[in-house]
């Protein structure tokens, strides 16, 4: 028989959110490891070329600086969805 929609098949089941037990242990595996090497990954990013020191950076920078949101494609929206919002940023 299978499950109905919107239905779980285990409802006294792992609620939502719940993080997973080997992601936060090894996290904070991780986290230790920086923390006890940090001088070490500060003296080898310095040895780095220039030009690779910006790549570290760059590559850094997505876990610290939200990505932008992709554009609204204005075009594709109706006069109606168009003015909704329209209305929504009168009152903002």
């Amino acid at each position: 028989m299978p499950f109905e929609k919107g239905t779980s098949g285990n409802p006294q089941g792992k609620p939502a959110g719940t993080k997973n037990k080997n992601s936060v242990q090894i996290r904070s595996m991780i986290e230790q490891f920086i923390i006890e090497n940090f001088h070490v990954i500060v003296d080898d990013f310095n040895k780095l070329p220039e030009k690779e020191r910006y790549k570290v950076l760059c590559n850094l920078l997505q876990y610290t600086i939200p990505k932008p949101q992709a554009e609204i494609g204005f075009e594709r929206l109706t006069d109606d969805q168009l003015n909704e919002i329209i209305e929504k940023l009168k009152v903002a």
